[in-house]
């Protein structure tokens, strides 16, 4: 596939990464030429030095004959333009662009189609950290939730931790202590590292592990492997940007939700737009308003603006003083692994996010969505089977009979209503929502070819 994208920053960095490793033609834009050298020395891709929503430059990028254009630069208008201009002058099919300022996204159905701004897919990084984060809320204890299959499949990580009844149990014996809920472990890390699994394996406790299950029974399994939390009420917020206005939106009407934010005139703003949360101008390094503000007793301290320094700072200070559990958003990649487990209970990167939703759409094969896990070590795809059992590879044989790469599982299929998790003896049927996990992506490719019909057969 030829793929343009526009902006050598961390997410179009990530992205032609991600992509050039599946022998795709990647040609990448940005006016900053040291970082374009870095890449170019680092990967097999073409660069081009100019402004990605110039004609010359799209041209000059190969525009006419590209498969998809990717826009991902800094600048909303940037990435709209661009994209205007590869559908007007170009024709180029599949157009993706990153829209961050909350006043597109709320006019996104209007804005954005053929007869408007021509964007066949919209990703907004910071609806997606919301979402992310809302959903480690709605589950304590869990360190990941990913959903597929229009929410009714989730692929769930949690710490295996003394207490929990399987832990120092084997797999096998799953089924008895949760007779009437069907489940599956896709996988355990342990010492971040993915361990073989049998019917024989022990879950000990330090363990990370990722189970999938129908979306409504993720508590009932999280208990096996842990006690469970006490729902959360009481939540503090560091960062009034687009990320902790929007999340302070979704959660005030059903916890009881404290905001601080260091920019005066954005207090202010805030505190008007916001009706169930208080909001306070100050800076989260002050122990004294930490404490004055009971700190101390919130259920989950979250720490989002854009300065990963503060917000790791933040973050240990409040645990220290006694917070139950503390989040941080880190725009820096090399520091996410770093300090997770160190004080940090859950460290989120924005990047991983937005590169999971346009791998979605990057994608070769019927792939419906995608979920970078562990940081982007694993993956979790939900797959649609098409063809019959003379096209393709999957669709009519059961999961033993497939050949999947090393460390590759098939969790759970979604047929109409029904969610079936799947064993050795599950049939694949044209249609199908297949959900597979990949601990290691860099055999995504061949999962992809695995759901892909052979067209000389069709």
């Amino acid at each position: 596939m030829k793929i343009i994208i526009l902006g050598a920053g961390q997410v179009g960095a990530t992205l032609a990464e991600s992509l050039v490793g599946e022998n795709n033609d990647i040609t990448i834009v940005d006016t900053n030429h040291s970082r374009l050298r870095q890449l170019q020395d680092k990967f097999d891709l073409r660069v081009l030095q100019g402004y990605g929503s110039y004609p010359c430059v799209l041209d000059e990028a190969g525009a006419k004959d590209a498969d998809m254009l990717v826009a991902v630069t800094n600048s909303d208008e940037t990435n709209m333009v661009a994209c205007q201009i590869a559908y007007s002058l170009f024709k180029t099919p599949n157009r993706i662009a990153r829209i961050r300022a909350p006043a597109y996204i709320r006019e996104s159905e209007k804005l954005f189609h053929s007869e408007a701004v021509p964007i066949d897919h919209l990703i907004s990084p910071e609806q997606l950290v919301i979402d992310y984060i809302y959903k480690l809320i709605e589950y304590p204890g869990a360190l990941q939730v990913v959903t597929f299959a229009q929410g009714m499949i989730s692929i769930v990580a949690v710490k295996a931790y003394f207490g929990g009844p399987l832990v120092g149990n084997a797999l096998s014996s799953m089924r008895e202590h949760i007779p009437h809920i069907d489940t599956r472990v896709a996988a355990i890390f342990r010492q971040d590292r993915p361990i073989y699994l049998q019917d024989s394996t022990i879950i000990e406790a330090g363990d990370e592990v990722f189970f999938v299950a129908a979306s409504q029974h993720i508590r009932a399994v999280m208990s096996e492997l842990q006690r469970l939390e006490k729902p959360y009420k009481r939540i503090m917020i560091v960062g009034g940007g687009n990320v902790g206005g929007g999340l302070a939106h979704r959660l005030e009407k059903l916890y009881n939700v404290k905001l601080i934010e260091r920019n005066q005139q954005r207090a202010i703003e805030l505190a008007e737009q916001l009706h169930d949360t208080t909001v306070f101008y100050g800076d989260a390094s002050d122990q004294e308003l930490l404490a004055e503000e009971q700190a101390d007793q919130v259920d989950v301290f979250i720490a989002i603006t854009n300065d990963d320094e503060a917000n790791i700072m933040s973050a240990m200070l409040v645990k220290r003083m006694g917070a139950k559990k503390v989040i941080v958003l880190i725009q820096r990649p090399a520091y996410v692994d770093l300090v997770q487990g160190s004080g940090i209970d859950i460290a989120i990167s924005p990047q991983q996010a937005t590169i999971s939703a346009l791998l979605s759409h990057v994608r070769k094969a019927d792939i419906v969505s995608v979920s970078a896990l562990r940081r982007g070590v694993a993956e979790a795809i939900e797959a649609v089977a098409h063809g019959d059992k003379s096209t393709s590879k999957v669709v009519g044989r059961i999961v033993k009979d497939i050949k999947l790469p090393p460390g590759t599982i098939i969790g759970a299929i979604a047929r109409g209503d029904d969610v079936i998790i799947a064993s050795r003896n599950s049939k694949i049927e044209q249609g199908d929502h297949v959900i597979i996990f990949i601990t290691d992506k860099k055999f995504v490719p061949d999962v992809e070819r695995l759901f892909q019909p052979n067209p000389l057969c069709l």
